[in-house]
C-alpha cells in the first residue's frame, strides 16, 4: 500500500507514576520509569504502517531546534522520508505522558504554534494521487486537505480519539469526510453500541471502529450494515497502553486495504495493538506481518455480531 500520513510529530516523555490521582510529594525516584522518544500520532501511524511493509510519506511541521533535529535524525534512521516535514514552527511540539501499572494514562500535549499552520495541498498533490489511502490526523493543518483529497476519490482515514459529542465542532470536518473513522470510548455520552449507530446515521464513513481499551473494540461496517463486538487479544503482560489506539488504527488500515474483511482486519489489528502495549512508549513495540500471522493462528479473538 502507498499511503500518505499527515499528522502530529513530537518529542514525548513518558513517566511511570504510582497511580491516579497523584498525591503531592516533593520528589520521587521512578528508576527506569522516565523515557524520552520521538512520537506523535502522525509518526506513530507512519512507523506502524512502515513496519507492516507499506510505502509511507509523512507530512507534518517541526521547528529548526534541537528537538526538530532529533526528529529528523530518527526519521532517517527509520527510513521515513522527511521531504514533507516543514521546519516552520517556533518550537517543536512536546508531550509528557503519565501512566500507571493499571493502564491508565494522562497526556499533556504542548502543540506550540502548530495549530496555526496549514498543509500545502499543492506540494502533496502528486503523492496523494499515487496513494491508496490518506491518513489525515485530526490536527488543524489538515482541514484544508479534507475536501481536496476527497475530490480526488482517495480513501480518507482519521481517528478523532476521545469524542464526547456527535456534533463536536473541532472534529466535525474530519468525521464528515472520513471513509474509515476511529474513536475511543473514553468520553462517549452514551453506550458505544448506541453511539456507533448515531455516528453511522449522522456521518457516512464506510467503517467505524470504537476502541474499548481492555474490553476490545466495536466495529460498524456499512457495506453489511452490521455491528460487531470483538473481544481483546491476550498475548502477554501489559507494560504501557500509550499508543494502543494508534496501533489499532494503523494496523486496521493495513489489513483492510490489503483485502481483509473489516472483521478480519480488526482481529489482526487487535493482535497488533496487544503486542505493542507490551512495550513502553507510543512508537515502540510494532510487529511485522509474520509475527501477527503467527499469533493470529495461535490465539482466538472472538467476534460477535451485535443485534
Amino acid at each position: 500500500m502507498n499511503a500518505i500520513v499527515s499528522g502530529l510529530i513530537n518529542i514525548e516523555t513518558t513517566l511511570k507514576v504510582r497511580g491516579f490521582p497523584i498525591n503531592y510529594y516533593p520528589v520521587d525516584y521512578p528508576f527506569f520509569g522516565i523515557q524520552s522518544s520521538v512520537s506523535g500520532v502522525g509518526y506513530n501511524v507512519a512507523k506502524a504502517l512502515l513496519t507492516l511493509g507499506n510505502n509511507i510519506e509523512l507530512a507534518s511541521f517541526i521547528a529548526d531546534d534541537e528537538e526538530g533535529k532529533r526528529i529528523l535524525s530518527k526519521l532517517k534512521a527509520d527510513g521515513i522520508g522527511a521531504r514533507f516535514l516543514y521546519q516552520e514552527l517556533k518550537e517543536t511540539p512536546v508531550t509528557v505522558a503519565l501512566n500507571d501499572s493499571e493502564g491508565k494514562r494522562q497526556i499533556h500535549c504542548d502543540l506550540k504554534d502548530i495549530q496555526e499552520k496549514t498543509a500545502d495541498f499543492v506540494k502533496l498533490e502528486s503523492s496523494i494521487r499515487k496513494s491508496d489511502l490518506v491518513a489525515l490526523c485530526n490536527v488543524n493543518f489538515n482541514r484544508p486537505l479534507l475536501k481536496k483529497v476527497k475530490a480526488l476519490g482517495k480513501l480518507i482515514a482519521t481517528d478523532v480519539h476521545a469524542l464526547s459529542d456527535i456534533n463536536d465542532e473541532y472534529n466535525k470536518d474530519f468525521m464528515e469526510h472520513a471513509d474509515i473513522l476511529f474513536l475511543s470510548d473514553e468520553r462517549l455520552p452514551s453506550a458505544p453500541e448506541e453511539f456507533i449507530l448515531e455516528l453511522k446515521k449522522r456521518y457516512l464513513p464506510k467503517i467505524i471502529v470504537v476502541g474499548l481499551g481492555n474490553k476490545g473494540a466495536l466495529l460498524y461496517a456499512r457495506a453489511e450494515d452490521k455491528r460487531y463486538k470483538l473481544e481483546p487479544a491476550h498475548v502477554g503482560e501489559v507494560v504501557n497502553t500509550l499508543g494502543a489506539g494508534d496501533a489499532l488504527f494503523s494496523s486496521f488500515i493495513h489489513y483492510y486495504i490489503k483485502g481483509c474483511s473489516a472483521v478480519e482486519a480488526l482481529t489482526r489489528a487487535q493482535i497488533f495493538a496487544a503486542l505493542k502495549i507490551r512495550h513502553n512508549g507510543a512508537a515502540n513495540g510494532f510487529s511485522d506481518e509474520d509475527v501477527i500471522e503467527k499469533f493470529y493462528r495461535q490465539i482466538k479473538v472472538v467476534a460477535k455480531e451485535v443485534n
